[in-house]
């Protein structure tokens, strides 16, 4: 989905007219609909509002060009499983699992590799496979680099 067609499905699913939406986020009407019909895309900082109004990481807001992953574990991430800062915004970098309000979980590789050893083990992949592969993919990450 473009960014165009994802300002217009949120503003429309959260009832707003393009003169409420370019109240709320400092822009003018001719710029919202700018940005629906493709002409141009939000600056950063509006990018920020327009995140925080509608509870959607920027990625998300851009149409999800690329496919994030927590840089502390490796986890896929997406709207639901991206972390938050402390002021409420999007911290598109770490899961909410390992960093929540601007603080990591985990204080090694090693006990990350075992939590996640004990979760996600099962009958179809087998704690010592879940090991080698977290000891393959998380020193790479850039949290633990």
């Amino acid at each position: 989905m473009e960014t165009k067609d994802v300002i217009h499905e949120l503003r429309t699913k959260n009832g707003l007219s393009q003169d409420e939406l370019a109240e709320k986020v400092f822009v003018t009407r001719q710029a919202v609909s700018r940005w629906e019909n493709g002409d141009t895309v939000p600056g950063t900082e509006t990018l920020k509002l327009l995140s925080k109004l509608f509870d959607v990481s920027i990625n998300t807001l851009l149409g999800a060009p690329r496919q994030l992953i927590c840089q502390c574990c490796g986890m896929p991430l997406d709207d639901s499983t991206i972390s938050k800062e402390t002021d409420g915004s999007f911290n598109e970098e770490y899961c909410k699992w390992c960093y929540t309000d601007g603080e990591f979980k985990y204080t090694s590789v090693e006990q990350l590799i075992d939590f996640c050893v004990e979760h996600m083990s099962s009958e179809s992949w087998p704690p010592e496979q879940v090991r080698a592969h977290m000891e393959a993919v998380v020193p790479n990450l850039n949290h633990w680099k």
